[in-house]
């Protein structure tokens, strides 16, 4: 039986990527690592350890020895801070993992240095400023103004609309960014401003294998969880969801993959929203690691984080849809205390009109 480590497996993404692999057609023993022992106490992991955070200068000794006792043949980070420094120290940990080239990770975890890239490849992004100790703030909000009157302020790194507000002057721009940098220990250049995207917005999950798409799947955010107690009104990590077939999500989130990187390989997902002219433009890319939802595609029949363990360990997976390889019009709605179903169509609603 095949032995894998997830990382940060007390968490949403890292549960929903173990509930993935525990609907394959094959049985994995999962070894679970997290920070927190109560979330952990919530995992499917066959076995679970508590460890110290990746910036601590134990956790090294710490996660080999569990690789080690645990016989672990694959480590899956999912937290983008653990992909980022098993990334970084990769030669640590021979044979163990299955990520994309250092540059790539580097370029992706760093939001505003992944615009510049997609500006410069002529793929659709929102403009987007750099804060900085001497900006303009009342300037650069009037020049990132849209038709929505709205300029999206967040930080460059990290998940969840982290610091994320939708603001309307530079003073409104200026004092989030200063309470976060007074209370939250976040930098003024930690910032970014953007023109605000209007319209809908999608996520769109890829597996790449030396530089060749092997597979990919979209999905609409409808509702968000926790959206109506979020400063911004989003969370990113969606309530109600619907896969989407649309030529125009695919062919920009492909090419946004391929601008911020020479030969993709691994996970690479994509986060796009319209712009007031209803073009999909990239907001971010997530690489080394799946969405929270990666479970509603495997659910629908495209068990992603099952082909990735496989190319993980040298198997073929031939047979692969490139793209739409779910059914459209599948709706996941999930939430806090309760399961999540998966629907096709919309059946609560016909009854209820009936």
């Amino acid at each position: 039986m095949r032995r894998i480590l997830v990382t940060g497996a007390g968490g949403n993404a890292a549960r929903n990527f173990i509930a993935s692999l525990r609907m394959a057609p094959e049985p994995f023993y999962i070894v679970g690592t997290d920070t927190n022992t109560f979330h952990l106490a919530c995992t499917d992991a066959d076995a679970s350890y508590v460890i110290p955070r990746c910036d601590d200068p134990g956790y090294e000794e710490a996660l080999l020895k569990i690789i080690a006792l645990e016989r672990v043949s694959l480590v899956h980070p999912q937290p983008d801070a653990e992909v980022g420094w098993l990334s970084e120290n990769r030669d640590q940990f021979p044979g163990l993992l299955f990520l994309p080239e250092h540059a790539d990770v580097v370029a992706c975890q760093d939001k505003m240095h992944c615009n510049r890239m997609l500006a410069a490849a002529d793929v659709p992004a929102p403009r987007s400023i750099r804060a900085h100790a001497h900006l303009d703030f009342a300037d650069t909000v009037d020049s990132l103004m849209t038709q929505s009157g709205q300029v999206w302020v967040r930080a460059i790194r990290g998940a969840g609309s982290r610091a994320a507000l939708p603001v309307t002057t530079g003073d409104q721009a200026f004092n989030w960014i200063r309470y976060w940098s007074a209370n939250k220990g976040l930098a003024t250049t930690d910032f970014m401003l953007s023109s605000f995207l209007p319209g809908a917005e999608f996520a769109f999950q890829s597996l790449w294998y030396d530089g060749e798409l092997l597979t990919s799947m979209a999905r609409e955010r409808t509702e968000y969880l926790m959206g109506n107690i979020m400063p911004s009104g989003q969370s990113s990590s969606p309530s109600v969801a619907r896969t989407v077939h649309r030529d125009d999500v695919n062919e920009i989130a492909t090419r946004a993959v391929q601008a911020v990187s020479p030969r993709p390989h691994g996970i690479y997902c994509v986060d796009l929203k319209e712009d007031d002219r209803g073009t999909p433009s990239v907001m971010e890319i997530n690489t080394g690691r799946f969405f929270t939802t990666s479970n509603f595609f495997a659910a629908a029949g495209s068990n992603m984080p099952y082909y990735y363990v496989r190319l993980a360990f040298g198997d073929r997976v031939d047979g692969l849809q490139r793209y739409n390889a779910c059914e459209a019009e599948l709706y996941w709605v999930r939430g806090v205390d309760r399961k999540p179903h998966l629907f096709k169509g919309a059946p609560w609603i016909q009854r209820r009109a009936a």
